[in-house]
């Protein structure tokens, strides 16, 4: 008799699954509970919040909230009904797409129902098994699921390397030339582990010698960087030369979905295309209303922006000037790299949020290499000058306990065991 399927999965929880047991609702699927701010409740503790990336402070703003309340109003979560080609167009969607085309610089526009399946589907469609791609190694899990769904041959070049990118869009092009297929180059515009902004321009000068089209995820990018918020690509001065851009209201837009903008000869080709689009429900009308408004806010009040980079800068600076390693970010993604294991890395945080009220994200092996701790902190439009000096009042005081080795026998920071074993 064959096994049982679930024999193994009960067997095997996943990477991350078999810490369930004592990182569940903690270090794992945590509640942050209250009104969206720069200070949540977790636990019962009110938490300065480093890790919404609700970059202009539109989550919880009194007019986007009054729009999203009047649409849901007007139009209710049902409508339209049906998928985008058959029954569930409107003229709303197609005024989103338009004004998110000119935003970013480009001719046509194509709106997907949410940002990670949206890049999966557009990889699917843009490639066939002649093809040929070449990536960065640490580009988002949804253009890895992409190109994993695809029989394209793939070169993988280091994280932001020019010469290794230039090695490999090498062995792309003679690749392509015997398959008889084309190229697609993909980055990111910010990577949002570490914050650097992708390569764009120096990738890009690669067009005069090899045949590439380029596809950029511009998550983080889309509404900081740029002179008007139309991302990396605009800051670097290469959104022309961008092929398909895409870009997430689940960042600066606060919200749910995203779009991608590109010829509208080839936004047209998704349209009738991308399967995730064709065969899903359209996007529900109050989230249309509410990212019209969104988008409306980004291009009239650039002071959101202003604010954030305000706040941007004071946090990393603060950080740089007591000692702490934030990498070479460049955007508002603010990581901070200590050493140490696994243990550490728990008891730092427990006491960061049980003693001090802090609440960020924390990323360890096989994430980043052994023996280093990554804590990410998004700094947004809300927080404010007490927030950025709390938390690195706190951070000076848990990099001090991590140097000296306090967090190696766990005795810091007494945790509530609601959720944690």
């Amino acid at each position: 008799m064959n096994k049982d399927l679930f024999d193994r999965i009960l067997n095997d929880l996943g990477p991350l699954g078999q810490h369930k047991h004592y990182a569940d609702g903690y270090f794992t699927f945590p509640k942050l509970e209250g009104e969206i701010s720069s200070r949540m409740k977790f636990m019962g503790k009110e938490m300065i919040s480093w890790s919404l990336n609700n970059y202009l402070g539109l989550g919880n703003h009194p007019e986007v909230r009054e729009v999203d309340a009047q649409a849901a109003k007007d139009w209710g979560l049902a409508y339209p009904m049906g998928a985008r080609m058959m029954s569930g167009n409107t003229k709303y969607h197609e005024q989103l797409e338009n004004e998110l085309a000119e935003f970013v610089q480009k001719e046509a526009g194509v709106l997907v129902n949410y940002g990670y399946q949206g890049v999966m589907s557009a990889i699917d469609s843009l490639l066939s098994r002649r093809d040929v791609v070449v990536y960065d190694a640490d580009c988002h899990a949804c253009i890895l699921d992409g190109l994993r769904m695809q029989q394209a041959k793939r070169y993988a070049y280091d994280h932001n390397d020019i010469e290794s990118f230039a090695k490999n869009i090498e062995r792309a092009s003679i690749k392509a030339e015997q398959t008889g297929g084309g190229i697609l180059v993909i980055t990111e515009g910010v990577f949002g582990m570490r914050g650097q902004q992708g390569k764009l321009k120096e990738i890009l000068a690669f067009k005069e010698k090899y045949n590439f089209r380029i596809l950029v995820d511009d998550a983080h990018g889309l509404g900081t960087l740029g002179k008007t918020g139309a991302g990396a690509g605009e800051e670097q001065g290469v959104q022309d030369k961008i092929d398909v851009y895409f870009g997430t209201f689940a960042k600066a837009f606060a919200s749910i979905g995203g779009f991608i903008a590109g010829d509208k000869e080839i936004i047209d080709f998704l349209r009738y295309n991308m399967r995730s689009q064709i065969f899903a429900k359209s996007m529900p009308m109050p989230l249309v209303i509410g990212n019209l408004k969104r988008l409306d806010m980004i291009r009239k009040h650039p002071e959101l922006k202003d604010k954030l980079w305000e706040n941007v800068n004071l946090l990393q600076n603060g950080l740089k000037a007591r000692g702490f390693n934030i990498g070479d970010t460049n955007t508002c993604v603010t990581p901070v790299f200590l050493k140490g294991d696994l243990s550490e890395a728990t008891g730092l945080v427990r006491d960061l949020r049980e003693n001090y009220g802090i609440f960020c994200s924390i990323v360890i092996y096989p994430v980043i290499p052994r023996g280093i701790i990554l804590l990410r902190l998004i700094p947004t439009a809300m927080h404010n000058a007490d927030d950025i000096n709390e938390t690195l009042e706190a951070f000076s005081a848990i990099k001090n306990k991590l140097e000296s080795g306090m967090y190696k026998s766990n005795e810091t920071a007494p945790v509530e065991t609601r959720g944690i074993d």
